[in-house]
């Protein structure tokens, strides 16, 4: 079932208008098929497609938490995650413009 699930998935992936339209990736480019090979169990080939996917998983988890919890120490990991997840996004797309150019 679960491998019904992630074949589901890779054929249910949405391109990229951004990419379409204007020829080069955008921030997000990478991001389904980062998560499809993290739900596959390749950790690895997930970062190294898209880094920033695991601390942007992290960052909506924790959020859900604080939701629930009010904690100073959910905050602080909260906004850590967060700016970490938006250092990974611009570092990760500014290396796929100068490799791509």
């Amino acid at each position: 079932m679960w491998l019904q699930f992630i074949h589901w998935l890779e054929h249910l992936q949405i391109p990229c208008s951004f990419q379409k339209y204007w020829r080069t990736c955008c921030p997000g480019c990478g991001f389904q098929s980062a998560l499809i090979e993290l739900l596959k169990g390749n950790i690895c080939e997930s970062i190294l497609i898209y880094p920033a996917l695991i601390p942007i998983l992290v960052t909506i988890l924790l959020f859900f938490i604080k939701l629930k919890i009010s904690s100073k120490l959910i905050s602080i990991t909260l906004r850590s995650s967060f700016f970490l997840s938006i250092i990974l996004i611009l570092s990760n797309y500014i290396i796929k413009l100068i490799s791509s150019s």
